[in-house]
């Protein structure tokens, strides 16, 4: 659902993966349908609309809807494709506040169908290699995170830049890779949130659009992370994971690859596979064999990362320290 420049990238991988296929497409514009049924041979039948995609609910050839629109949509339509009784697969943000994501929590839970989230970077092979190391103890006792995620945003009225339609700026659509990174690399929920926010070009980056955030995170164990998110510097995808014994670098961390990292003991080496085809095989496993990932990414994470960035906008705004319970 939403045929934009993500969404390409998604149905590539697709084709790539062994899980999954594409068999239905929705979209609304006529031509992109054009375009994609042919592309995808999708017939013209499984071509639907945003006033017409409920008809989805008879359609047995589609399982799941991944949606990829713009963030302000996910929980509207996040509600009709779970009355659709079919699984949800929601881009991230989950949703732009709290209040809608738990909406989306239990109207999935009360229609019996999943609520995964797009976070790809679960499922990264050097990813997962770095959380296997923390978890064997190589690094020791794991003391400081830094995660920085950013870059120089362009066509000043694209949707990202309108609070309408993003609900919020530079921490909704790229911060939040150091929000969620923070929580798997640590291992730990963090218990409280400071944050200070920068804006140069109140031209561009209008209220509610916010440009660059720094933010720092407290964790039960003592550990403390700093992480910065930006919508005008590049070169900002960058994990750093420090412990009493050894350190964990990726970069870059969360771009689309190949991811690289290392630790004091050498190179990770991992080869580059697809993230979207990865996710997707790993997603179609959990949909309908209840495989368990490694690293969840189901609709409560999407959830707690919402709490998480309520309260950096909050600490951003009022100069406090923001307690967090993320349960």
């Amino acid at each position: 659902m939403g045929l934009g420049g993500y969404a390409r990238l998604v149905a590539e991988g697709i084709q790539e993966s062994s899980n999954c296929e594409v068999t239905g497409l929705i979209s609304g514009t006529p031509e992109k349908l054009v375009e994609w049924g042919d592309w995808l041979q999708v017939p013209e039948t499984r071509r639907y609309n945003y006033e017409n995609f409920d008809a989805i609910k008879g359609d047995p050839e589609i399982d799941a809807v991944y949606i990829i629109t713009p963030n302000a949509l996910h929980h509207p339509q996040a509600l009709r494709v779970a009355a659709a009784q079919k699984h949800v697969i929601c881009e991230k943000p989950m949703a732009i506040s709290v209040k809608q994501g738990q909406e989306m929590v239990e109207a999935c839970k009360q229609a019996g169908v999943k609520l995964l989230v797009g976070y790809r970077m679960r499922f990264e092979a050097n990813t997962l290699a770095a959380v296997e190391k923390r978890d064997a103890g190589a690094f020791g006792d794991i003391l400081f995170f830094q995660g920085m995620s950013g870059f120089r945003i362009g066509d000043p009225n694209q949707w990202r830049l309108q609070y309408d339609l993003a609900g919020g700026g530079a921490m909704m659509d790229t911060g939040i890779y150091a929000v969620n990174g923070a929580r798997y690399m640590v291992g730990e929920e963090p218990i409280w949130v400071t944050a200070q926010e920068t804006k140069t070009d109140p031209e561009k980056f209008k209220d509610g659009i916010d440009e660059t955030i720094m933010f720092q995170f407290g964790f039960p164990s003592g550990a403390v992370a700093a992480c910065l998110s930006s919508y005008n510097m590049n070169h900002l995808s960058r994990f750093f994971l420090n412990g009493s014994k050894g350190f964990v670098e990726l970069i870059p961390a969360t771009s689309y690859g190949p991811i690289k990292g290392w630790t004091d003991q050498g190179d990770l080496g991992l080869p580059h596979v697809n993230h979207q085809a990865k996710q997707m095989d790993e997603m179609a496993l959990i949909i309908h064999d209840g495989q368990q990932p490694v690293l969840p990414v189901d609709g409560q994470v999407g959830l707690q990362d919402l709490v998480i960035i309520e309260a950096i906008y909050r600490a951003c705004r009022q100069g406090t320290r923001e307690e967090l319970n993320l349960g």
